[in-house]
């Protein structure tokens, strides 16, 4: 019997895809990259044409064997890795691995982990794309020189340690500016007068002043509120217009990567990395058990930027809208929606794989945070198929002693694609967001009519700075200048939060006081690399490069030539001591000098310290109030003194950070941190907690031990035995998956 090998980039697809395609199928992962450049050293021959040097990855070495020996005795060998630019890269990196072997492999892809997308993807395996691979390996190029390059300057300038990223030293320089934008903003006064008009006994329809007849007005001071009150007579407001205009609301466009994300942290608050691993998770597969044919990946590939929908898709929305709605909820003409002139067409949008499988059916199945962002796809995605709704809206403006006062509302006359999904859009300005209604139908009002006023009453309004950026406004202002990719997004800020140029206040991103810096001297010595212009031109010369229109050495060589030059005249220019780090002050004083103490950073984290150092060698521990791990852990509760009732605060040991009592040292309670993993106890359903050990040895445990028994040494998973299903646990050390029933030996390469 021929034997087919496939080679997957993720584990977590191996046991759907391995079902799918039958016994004659080997199906094994090859967990991501297998070689890149160097660590150690630049891994780039600038000199010759910008030719990287790859190298095995460190700790792949047992993983590669396999590969090859697996390879050797294969008739076929199918490359399945991720259908993106990254993916078609590993396959490349593969094909060079397996030497002689990889002349019998093809690259497949599919843009689902469906049976029908598995299979009919077998059937039409095509070489590699060099195209993609190569514009990939612009990117990485690129992001090496700059990071490798500009480093260097930055450790002999201001302090060792620290790294420049070509993307992620403008998004850090987004934050920056907004952070300058606010410090400089200068609020000013504006007035609001509302006036609640008697329609019928007992009842008032609540109205705002829009200005005088025929004229918009902005009142900005008490004296020009006072006036508008002084002058109107409120038993005198009088029927001026009624307008009612029917609207014609369209559905939004199924989810992109980006889109995808800001809702997700809108609606409910998850980090751009939270999301894209739990769409990972549903795109990869779920266990939905015997009833509906166990492992199904749930929605299309996460990582796109395209609006294009396929037929088949497009058909199955519209026979459950029908089934479901009925004929006037599916439009005349079925619905295509224009990606941008820059997205990838190569993937669909995200949408649910099968239209079926409903977010309530299947709910059972499913974490909590999975079954919330699969019925958001899955809501949008239906949504995006249906009939437009009708809205009637209504405006009654009310004239008194030549001013207006103005009142509207709404109403669905026919909901449409509202019978599943709405957006939420912010109101305008605060008096439409006080007197505007939705699904509010003004009462019956003949013009010319006169009412009373039941009270009049202006307030004071103050403008307000520009908000910081949370993950989702910073994601879509990326989007909007064309800086960086769907795959680039959560890692962009994941990076730049670990380096500690930017930080999380809440669910805002604030610049420190070191990003600040990096930036200043960025903007000054590099301004090419954080220019927006500049950083979009050079995503769509990746584009180019992709669809092999240019030659990737083109591309590198451009970009060198002027960056050389800068950093040579940086370099010149700048000597250490140059630039130095704004300290960060505390409101503790430092009580053998009486200074004002400083932040410092240590092997334990930050503490307070004497600026006056090395005179004055004084230091404190800088505990955070359990309010303050809330933001940080995103935990649920406030920890308080079970002695004493005073509220706990986090403090460093050599163990790491511990729970200690605020009252210390009247009272010296202690009790260890535990942090919830979002992954339900196996034995009672109760949230698993991670714990150390004194010798600072991760385990995990049930956060109603000892009453349940449930503990582990290795990470517990959401992934259930396809054998017993029960619960998988990873080794730390291997990354293997094996069944935690001690009956069942089911095991399986893990991530």
């Amino acid at each position: 019997m021929a034997t087919n090998l496939v080679i997957l980039e993720s584990p977590g697809k191996i046991i759907a895809v391995k079902n799918y395609l039958g016994s004659n199928y080997k199906v094994i992962a090859s967990v991501g990259h297998v070689r890149d450049l160097p660590k150690s050293s630049l891994g780039i021959d600038i000199d010759n044409n910008f030719e990287p040097h790859y190298i095995n990855i460190r700790g792949k070495g047992d993983l590669i064997k396999q590969l090859k020996k697996e390879a050797k005795n294969a008739d076929k060998i199918f490359f399945a890795t991720d259908p993106d630019r990254e993916g078609e890269a590993i396959s490349w990196h593969l094909a060079s691995i397996l030497g002689d072997d990889a002349k019998k492999a093809k690259r497949v892809t599919f843009n689902e982990i469906t049976k029908s997308a598995v299979k009919e993807a077998i059937k039409h395996p095509r070489d590699i794309d060099m195209n993609l691979v190569n514009a990939q390996q612009a990117r990485r190029i690129l992001d090496r020189i700059v990071g490798y390059q500009i480093s260097p300057f930055l450790w002999k300038t201001i302090k060792s340690g620290l790294s420049a990223g070509r993307v992620q030293s403008v998004a850090t320089k987004i934050l920056v500016e907004r952070e300058e934008e606010i410090r400089q903003f200068v609020p000013s006064e504006y007035w609001t007068i509302n006036a609640n008009v008697k329609i019928s006994k007992g009842k008032a329809l609540l109205t705002y002043f829009y200005g005088k007849v025929g004229k918009k007005m902005k009142l900005t001071s008490k004296s020009q509120a006072d006036k508008v009150i002084s002058e109107i007579n409120i038993n005198e407001f009088k029927v001026h217009d009624i307008k009612k205009t029917n609207k014609t609301r369209l559905p939004q466009p199924p989810f992109i990567t980006s889109t995808l994300q800001q809702e997700a942290s809108r609606k409910f608050g998850f980090q751009s990395q939270k999301t894209m691993k739990l769409a990972q998770e549903l795109y990869e597969g779920i266990n939905l058990g015997s009833e509906f044919g166990g492992t199904q990946g749930l929605i299309t590939y996460m990582r796109t930027d395209s609006l294009r929908v396929s037929n088949e898709a497009q058909n199955s929305a519209k026979n459950y809208i029908v089934a479901k709605y009925g004929e006037e909820y599916y439009p005349r003409t079925t619905r295509n929606f224009k990606s941008k002139v820059s997205a990838q067409d190569a993937h669909e949008a995200i949408r649910p794989s099968k239209v079926e499988l409903t977010p309530n059916d299947i709910k059972k199945h499913l974490t909590a945070d999975q079954f919330k962002l699969y019925k958001l796809i899955w809501d949008r995605f239906l949504a995006s198929q249906m009939a437009s709704a009708q809205i009637e809206n209504q405006i009654a403006d009310f004239e008194n002693n030549g001013y207006i006062f103005r009142t509207s509302g709404n109403v669905v006359t026919f909901p449409g694609y509202l019978s599943i999904y709405e957006e939420i859009s912010e109101p305008e300005n605060v008096e439409e967001q006080e007197c505007s209604s939705k699904n509010l139908k003004l009462p019956q009002l003949s013009k010319g009519e006169v009412l009373a006023g039941k009270s009049v009453e202006a307030n004071q309004h103050f403008t307000e700075a520009p908000s910081r950026y949370d993950e989702a406004s910073l994601i879509k202002f990326l989007e909007e200048r064309g800086i960086g990719r769907p795959s680039t997004y959560a890692p962009i800020i994941t990076v730049i939060l670990a380096r500690g140029y930017v930080s999380r206040e809440g669910r805002f991103l604030t610049p420190t006081p070191l990003g600040e810096v990096i930036t200043k001297v960025m903007n000054e010595y590099f301004p090419d690399v954080v220019n927006y212009q500049f950083t979009a031109k050079m995503e769509e010369n990746l584009d180019t490069i992709e669809n092999g229109e240019i030659q990737l050495e083109n591309v590198l060589a451009d970009f060198y030539t002027k960056f050389a030059k800068e950093l040579s005249s940086a370099s010149e220019k700048l000597e250490k001591g140059d630039i130095v780090i704004p300290v960060e002050e505390t409101d503790i004083i430092c009580d053998q000098c009486g200074s004002k103490m400083i932040v410092k950073n240590g092997r334990f984290g930050k503490f307070a310290a004497c600026p006056n150092y090395p005179t004055c060698k004084n230091t404190k521990n800088i505990g955070k109030t359990t309010n303050e791990v809330v933001a940080q852990q995103q935990a649920n509760v406030e920890e308080k003194c079970e002695i004493c009732g005073a509220n706990m605060v986090v403090k460093q040991g050599k163990f790491g950070e511990f729970y200690a009592c605020s009252n210390y040292p009247k009272c010296k309670n202690t009790k260890a941190i535990t942090t919830k993993i979002d992954i339900p106890c196996p034995n009672c359903g109760a949230e698993i907690v991670s714990k150390f050990t004194k010798t600072k040895k991760q385990f995990y445990s049930c956060s109603k031990y000892p009453t349940c028994k449930f503990s582990t040494w290795d990470t517990p998973t959401e992934k259930k035995c396809p054998v017993c299903s029960d619960m998988l646990l990873m080794k730390k050390t291997s990354g293997m998956l094996y069944c935690r029933n001690v009956s069942c030996n089911y095991k399986e390469n893990g991530k």
